[in-house]
């Protein structure tokens, strides 16, 4: 059944909808003003949005930009006791569907929903198409194992990928975090465009800016060409900024920036450059202390943090350890140019009781070294003299 949800601050409007729509067949939410309906768009998957432009606390307009990051695939007719053509116009530009004045005739707006209805499933099924297309042949960098903390992860990334709404995605080093975003990535609308990452722990904290939105030439003693920077080289893709936590608080005001704006200006220069790009972040690092303590900027961690994604250590994912053990073998094989080594149920169920605070990263090593010390199957006596624990 259609889901349809209605933002409007006059409830006689709402209900009056609700009961029209609801004689069609359709089901029918309600929020009284555009933060409520933005929250209800968050948790919630609508085909249609009745949204009114004229309300307190939030205007229609701004709900509907903000919904197109957080619904993209929910078709917007925007509502107006003052409709006009310019009104019209600007609604269309930022992604409505269709505008029709208040009161609306009862006709077009049945029309209009069905119309909008078409649209949605149209883009539903192109999308479906789009992820089975970017997903074929790729199936060796999804995530291995069917653990219930893997699960929750993965049910976060099908819910999340679809939109544009900007991920963190938290958990210690090695867990898999890189993995998460190429998913998110992979799964979008944008795995057709580039995925550029960028370690921000490993550049120095006089480079991050010239990295991540580049430099003229001669904007500084070393810099002899101009730089294209990361904010550019994912236009129109996604930009993953890993170990978000260790970037200076200065490069942290302009990425605020450039998330605000959609803009960036190269070190050295003046010209104001428009990015298209979807932003996923990534830290092992407590932020909200990192803010207590005056590292990271609240306002920063509240526009990156839209959805957050755990990820759990492979200490919460025992389960996961012989499929992930397997890939690895495989893997490595393949590297060596051989075929993959075999491994006894004794020496993964040793493996399965071993403490991996260095969680899926760690547990790659052990296993090539398995590979290189053992000689035919790796049995437990291998595991248990090779696996450094």
């Amino acid at each position: 059944m259609p889901r349809i949800l209605t933002i409007d601050d006059e409830k006689a409007i709402r209900f009056a909808l609700k009961d029209i729509l609801e004689l069609e067949g359709y089901q029918v939410d309600q929020a009284e003003d555009g933060p409520t309906g933005l929250d209800m768009l968050i948790q919630q998957k609508y085909d249609v949005v009745l949204c009114d432009i004229k309300m307190p606390r939030m205007d229609g307009m701004e709900v509907l930009e903000r919904a197109r990051m957080l619904a993209p695939d929910a078709a917007f007719i925007m509502l107006s006791a003052h409709g006009n053509i310019e009104l019209a116009v600007e609604a269309t530009k930022k992604g409505a569907f269709d505008f029709l004045p208040k009161p609306p005739d009862l006709n077009r707006l049945l029309v209009t929903v069905r119309n909008a209805l078409d649209k949605s499933k149209l883009v539903t099924e192109t999308k479906t198409l789009k992820k089975k297309l970017a997903t074929a042949g790729k199936s060796g960098s999804d995530m291995v194992g069917t653990s219930e903390a893997l699960g929750t992860v993965r049910k976060a990334i099908e819910r999340v990928a679809p939109t544009d709404a900007r991920v963190l995605i938290t958990g210690p080093n090695g867990a898999g975090k890189e993995m998460v975003a190429r998913q998110l990535h992979q799964l979008s609308p944008r795995a057709g465009g580039p995925l550029v990452e960028v370690n921000c722990a490993a550049i120095p904290s006089e480079l991050i800016e010239s990295e991540l939105f580049g430099h003229e030439k001669g904007s500084f003693t070393s810099a002899v060409k101009q730089r294209i920077g990361k904010f550019e080289q994912a236009d129109g893709g996604t930009l993953f900024l890993d170990e978000i936590g260790d970037m200076s608080l200065s490069a942290q005001a302009k990425v605020l920036r450039a998330l605000q704006e959609n803009k960036i200006t190269r070190v050295g220069g003046e010209k104001e450059i428009s990015v298209n790009v979807r932003v996923l972040a990534a830290t092992n690092k407590d932020l909200m202390q990192e803010i207590a303590d005056k590292n990271f900027r609240e306002d920063l961690y509240h526009r990156l943090s839209v959805i957050v994604i755990k990820v759990p250590p492979l200490n919460d994912r025992r389960d996961d350890i012989p499929e992930l053990v397997e890939k690895f073998l495989a893997d490595i094989g393949a590297d060596y140019g051989s075929k993959p080594k075999k491994i006894s149920a004794a020496a993964l169920g040793y493996l399965k009781g071993l403490d991996w605070r260095g969680n899926i990263r760690e547990l790659r090593n052990v296993v090539e070294r398995l590979v290189i010390m053992s000689d035919g199957t790796i049995e437990e006596a291998d595991a248990k003299a090779f696996a450094g624990k």
